[in-house]
């Protein structure tokens, strides 16, 4: 929707036109309040200056009613404030569960982004009106920033993490995308755009812009080229290992006897930095991919593991395959997951 207030991007998305009423909202109480004080002083200035030099002006003696009522004022429109801020931002940065994820990496200086479909697109998203969308975002290099305007909404994209932020568009156009943190000499050459589709027109185009895999299809691929099935096999046959079946949004325990929650920054943590959090009744005897494995194949690896939290199972590794001939006896990228 075009804004008619100058200078204001215009409004795209659902949550939009929320953070907008309660941005107008502030303003409008700052500027009330701003003019109000400002009025008054000047009447208090005029009304009770100095008539005479030897002028002695009545004393006043306060009021109970008066001070509770501008104690209780200002305390009410603090707590809108906050109840109001606090509402669109759970909404806003707490994704649905049916939202279409898109997986992004930052670099010096572009965005490289990827759907789960596998088609993957360099500062530029194509997304479809009406759906919800959930990115999935890292950086390879520094603290990034994405922003886009129109949908009011922004996340850093930080090295060594995983953050997530989602939108729902409601309007067919392209928008404007930017890198909203300084990130280096060419931090204003850090743009693209997100270009809303109607469904229809969309799903043309993922049908005419086939990638070479879904990003779980190329994760299977690499957890079998790195010897990951020697260890996690079918059902968890290799021994050495847990199963890796169903295991994504549970609770895992482990050797200290505290619980976690499988997700995206525990898979992350568990292919760099094998040995921090341990699985119950497994040895640490995986080595770390660190330096091994790109950001771009660590969200293969994380989708590929999403993958099988319907209780599917991985294939196991047979003679011949990149498994079995390149498997390492010393672990897998997911060898402390269960």
């Amino acid at each position: 929707m075009q804004s008619w207030i100058p200078l204001v991007p215009d409004s795209a998305s659902t949550l939009s036109w929320k953070v907008d009423a309660l941005y107008f909202y502030l303003s409008g109480v700052t500027l009330f309040f701003s003019l109000l004080i400002s009025a008054v002083l000047i009447f208090f200035v005029i009304r009770y200056r100095r008539r005479t030099p030897y002028e002695i002006p009545r004393p006043i003696a306060g009021s109970h009613k008066l001070e509770t009522l501008w104690t209780i004022i200002p305390f009410v429109i603090a707590m809108t404030m906050f109840g109001w801020g606090a509402q669109v931002y759970f909404q806003q940065y707490k994704p649905p569960a049916n939202a279409i994820e898109v997986y992004v990496v930052g670099k010096q200086w572009m965005w490289k982004l990827q759907h789960a479909t596998g088609q993957r697109e360099i500062n530029q998203l194509h997304i479809p009106v009406g759906r919800k969308i959930k990115l999935i975002m890292t950086s390879e290099d520094v603290i990034h920033d994405f922003f886009v305007p129109a949908f009011r909404t922004k996340m850093d994209v930080v090295p060594g993490k995983y953050t997530t932020m989602w939108f729902e568009a409601t309007t067919p156009g392209t928008y404007h995308l930017f890198c909203a943190e300084y990130c280096g000499m060419n931090h204003s050459g850090m743009t693209g755009s997100i270009i809303v589709m109607e469904p229809r027109e969309f799903d043309n185009w993922l049908s005419g812009n086939a990638g070479s895999g879904t990003p779980a299809s190329q994760g299977q691929q690499l957890f079998q080229s790195l010897g990951c099935a020697s260890c996690h096999g079918q059902n968890g046959e290799g021994g050495r290992g847990p199963t890796l079946a169903g295991i994504y949004g549970q609770k895992t325990q482990l050797q200290t006897g505290e619980s976690v929650s499988v997700d995206d920054s525990y898979v992350r943590e568990s292919i760099l930095n094998p040995q921090a959090k341990l699985v119950a009744g497994f040895g640490a005897i995986m080595p770390t991919f660190q330096g091994q494995v790109s950001e771009d194949q660590l969200l293969q690896l994380l989708a590929y593991i999403k993958s099988l939290a319907g209780g599917q199972t991985q294939a196991p590794a047979t003679a011949g395959t990149p498994a079995a001939t390149n498997a390492r006896p010393a672990g897998s990228p997911t060898q402390n997951l269960k």
